[in-house]
């Protein structure tokens, strides 16, 4: 029974566990969290499911977006025999410090939400996959948006881990194409309180826009002192900011700040309605968040491999290896030979304390406006 006991068929089926993995503390955790309820919800509805071959059990672990832990996380997982499968992190520099683990350990994993291109190209690694995207389809999309506006002089602000530093290479070599130009670049730190001297830097520059490659915790923080030292320039976010958390942080201030995500909306996905419909129906009080969708996917492409071959870590690994044209509530996916599933991004702004996607937005009608436009 959905959300509730357990039925007398499903106890006698063998339990498979599934390890999820993400930022479940923190100043990320809103992302984990709605990932976790959304492979959570994955499980309850193939338990519910009669035809299920087995009885599957999530198995929850907290990364908290920090590499250190997710490398002895991923140990625990992968050293455990009774787990045949892992859905993986939204920190890319968690995900890519663990790719090596996995692989020694023969525990295949697919990836939910980070992007770093590097956790699936940078190595031949057959456990590792990915259903939610890269930031080179990110950066494309950015560029593109961003430019077509009007931003010709950027200055980019970005973390120092490998996710801000591979932003900046990807957008330099993309504004290249382009006839935009940026300024100037700061690196800054994960745990840096005070931009300052950075801010007042940018003030001194004048660029059109300041786009933000980083986590939400640090972009609320940017942005906030923005307001506070009257940097009135237009703000621009990687899907790093993509939370309902960026908004309720910074409430009125968080207007108009523009970026690009990863995929659609959950409920404009080919499977979308289903998904939210059945989300909201299981009770969980945090919100799926943008990922959520691609962790639930995750979670059904390990399960639906479990069932053609059982709960063998390299069974499972060679059919997730041969995914290609399989229907998801995100349409179909299919793995390349680095087992990278490309998604096309989407375009949002912040208005009126939620993310909208940027056609359905009062500020591509023209009846509101970015800075500078």
């Amino acid at each position: 029974m959905f959300g509730g006991v357990a039925t007398a068929s499903a106890q006698t089926k063998e339990t498979v566990k599934i390890a999820f993995i993400g930022p479940m503390s923190g100043g990320n955790s809103a992302a984990g969290i709605g990932g976790r309820n959304s492979a959570e919800l994955a499980v309850r509805l193939r338990n519910a499911d009669p035809a299920s071959k087995y009885n599957y059990q999530l198995v929850p672990m907290d990364d908290e977006c920090k590499p250190n832990v997710g490398i002895q996380v991923a140990t625990r997982v992968s050293t455990d025999r009774s787990i045949v499968a892992g859905v993986t992190h939204y920190c890319s520099a968690v995900a890519i410090a663990t790719v090596d683990v996995y692989h020694r350990f023969r525990l295949p994993v697919v990836v939910w939400g980070a992007i770093l291109p590097a956790i699936t190209y940078g190595n031949e690694h057959k456990e590792i996959h990915r259903v939610n995207g890269s930031m080179l389809d990110e950066v494309r999309a950015s560029t593109s948006f961003l430019t077509g506006l009007g931003y010709k002089k950027w200055v980019i602000v970005h973390d120092t881990t490998d996710y801000g530093n591979g932003f900046l290479r990807f957008f330099k070599e993309r504004i290249a194409e382009t006839n935009a130009e940026i300024v100037s670049s700061f690196g800054v730190s994960a745990d840096q309180q005070d931009f300052s001297a950075e801010l007042l830097k940018i003030k001194g520059i004048q660029p059109q826009i300041v786009v933000f490659a980083g986590l939400t915790p640090l972009g609320v923080r940017i942005r906030s002192q923005m307001e506070r030292l009257g940097v009135d320039i237009q703000y621009a976010g990687v899907s790093g900011i993509m939370s309902a958390s960026y908004v309720e942080a910074l409430g009125a201030t968080a207007e108009g700040t523009v970026s690009v995500h990863n995929g659609a909306p959950a409920e404009s996905l080919p499977g979308g309605r289903m998904f939210v419909e059945q989300y909201g129906k299981a009770g969980f009080t945090d919100p799926a968040e943008p990922y959520g969708p691609y962790a639930f996917v995750a979670a059904s492409l390990i399960m639906d491999a479990v069932e053609e071959v059982g709960p063998d870590r390299e069974k499972v690994r060679d059919v997730l290896n041969a995914t290609k044209d399989h229907e998801s509530v995100a349409g179909p996916i299919t793995f390349d030979d680095h087992r990278h599933h490309a998604v096309a991004s989407t375009k949002y702004v912040a208005q009126d304390g939620h993310w909208v996607r940027w056609e359905d937005s009062l500020y591509a009608s023209g009846q509101r406006h970015l800075k500078g436009q």
